[in-house]
């Protein structure tokens, strides 16, 4: 089984290219952050608000931590990368390496298969994993805002 199929019009393989661009971006923005001191927080830099669950509950949402965990890898700070979201470091692999298949099929002529039944399946346990440890931390994490994001949710 092979994840590239022929491809005769290269203008269908522009979203590939386009995912490839997309995944520059990410990590070129993770380039310029700097990983937050507290876990969580770090796309903040960016002109963005506090997480509304960190606001509103005091607790993490399932994706909470998961741009501190970017930025840590790639500032090559693995550790913090694991201890800001667990799942940080296996998601930006896995978001690596189809940015760059994606690439080599576009360079190469080929689709990226991402259609199949198992690329499908391996999605959707990705997706459940995700938010069952996401909703577990959730429910077992009290007290996650700092004193800033306190601050922000009583001033606003």
């Amino acid at each position: 089984m092979s994840v590239f199929e022929p491809c005769r019009s290269r203008r269908l393989l522009r979203s590939q290219l386009l995912w490839f661009g997309f995944w520059v971006a990410i990590t070129a923005v993770g380039v310029c952050l700097h990983p937050n001191k507290s876990g969580h927080g770090t796309h903040e830099q960016l002109g963005l608000p506090p997480c509304p669950s960190v606001l509103i509950f005091d607790r993490p949402c399932p994706g909470c931590g998961l741009t501190t965990s970017w930025t840590a890898l790639i500032h090559g700070d693995f550790a913090y990368a694991f201890h800001a979201h667990p799942l940080g470091p296996p998601m930006y692999l896995i978001f690596t390496l189809s940015a760059l298949f994606a690439l080599y099929g576009w360079w190469k002529g080929k689709r990226f298969a991402t259609d199949t039944p198992e690329f499908n399946r391996v999605m959707i346990v990705t997706v459940i994993v995700f938010l069952a440890f996401g909703f577990a931390r959730m429910a077992l994490t009290p007290h996650f805002a700092t004193g800033a994001e306190r601050w922000f949710a009583i001033t606003h």
